[in-house]
């Protein structure tokens, strides 16, 4: 009696495990799995990710998302480029590289299997430049660098693309030079640097590593000069007072001047238009949340639409506009027809 119950019940445990294993299957089988590339760890466009697609993992129905860091954002537009991601983490500086085959994309399109598209804007980042605090006292702009050794960001990220854009504008003769993100305060205070990029998301707040490189040196924004801060703007790109506030420690200025550009988390059209509209629904629905994770969603809290809008005006039309973005802002009263050509 007692092997034959034993039978039994293991019958069936064992049919419940099947069924269960099926169900599993189904559930599996209707669920799209994401890999979203993003920039290495300790960096801001990571940290922004994370937060990003925890959300959307609980609320975005019939998708599976995996985080990815990388060495960068760059790698990312590349790596779904090639095939190896299915979303990337992309930039206006950026796609404009890429549609005029240039700078870090020079050469690239020749061996592109697909077409990224632009499909979420999710703030602006800003950056600008830290010296040490006894320099900064003698310093009158940027161009007090000229000469000196200035690590301005990790080669491939596009932070450091849009820095090296704004420092030209101004005739900043440096050195460049390259180092761990991790050793950036030790390498100002040993003198191994001169200075070294700082950079905030949505005019608020540094990025991770930014703050810990100020914390553990002796260090100080250095704002480049009201002559310096024209030549930008005339060079096309705009300047921005961050509050310093946002900072950790004490930059050493009263307000800190920072060029911004526009940075976002992107998919392709592998992805239906109406996944991708509710998607950015669900990012406006729950902007307040998104924002109390992490201030660099603030614009998007403030105006989802509008930072959709100035994004997509940003980018020029450097690479296409998906349709479920051209739909969000078509329903919100915020698409532009010159535009329509964008569309992919």
């Amino acid at each position: 009696m007692i092997t034959r119950t034993l039978q039994t019940t293991l019958g069936a445990v064992a049919v419940a495990a099947l069924a269960a294993g099926a169900a599993g299957t189904a559930t599996a089988q209707d669920t799209t799995q994401i890999r979203w590339a993003t920039s290495s760890v300790g960096s801001t466009g990571h940290a922004v990710n994370v937060d990003l697609m925890a959300m959307l993992n609980r609320e975005w129905d019939g998708y599976s998302i995996t985080v990815l860091p990388t060495a960068g954002a760059i790698a990312t537009v590349r790596g779904y480029a090639l095939g190896e991601f299915d979303g990337y983490y992309g930039a206006d500086v950026a796609f404009q590289e890429l549609a005029n085959n240039a700078g870090r994309f020079e050469g690239f399109q020749d061996n592109m299997e697909r077409q990224p598209v632009q499909t979420f804007w999710a703030y602006t980042m800003e950056v600008g430049l830290a010296v040490r605090a006894e320099d900064q006292q003698e310093f009158d702009g940027w161009r007090d660098l000229s000469g000196k050794s200035v690590f301005t960001g990790p080669a491939p990220w596009d932070v450091r693309a849009q820095l090296e854009r704004a420092m030209d504008a101004v005739d900043v003769g440096h050195e460049y030079t390259e180092i761990d993100i991790s050793i950036a305060g030790s390498s100002l205070d040993e003198g191994t640097i001169d200075g070294f990029i700082a950079y905030t998301a949505g005019e608020t707040t540094p990025s991770p590593w930014v703050n810990e490189a100020m914390l553990s040196s002796d260090s100080a924004i250095l704002n480049p000069s009201a002559e310096e801060r024209e030549m930008i703007r005339e060079a096309g790109m705009e300047v921005v007072s961050i509050g310093v506030e946002n900072f950790d420690s004490d930059p050493g200025v009263d307000q800190a001047y920072f060029v911004p550009f526009f940075y976002g988390f992107h998919l392709g059209p592998e992805v239906p238009e109406e996944d991708v509209y509710e998607m950015l629904t669900l990012i406006q629905e729950h902007s307040g949340e998104l924002a109390e994770a992490n201030g660099s969603f603030t614009q998007i809290d403030e105006n989802m639409v509008e930072m959709q809008r100035r994004g997509v005006a940003a980018s020029g039309g450097s690479v296409p506009v998906h349709p479920g973005l051209a739909r969000f802002l078509r329903e919100n009263d915020a698409w532009n027809e010159e535009w329509d050509d964008w569309v992919y």
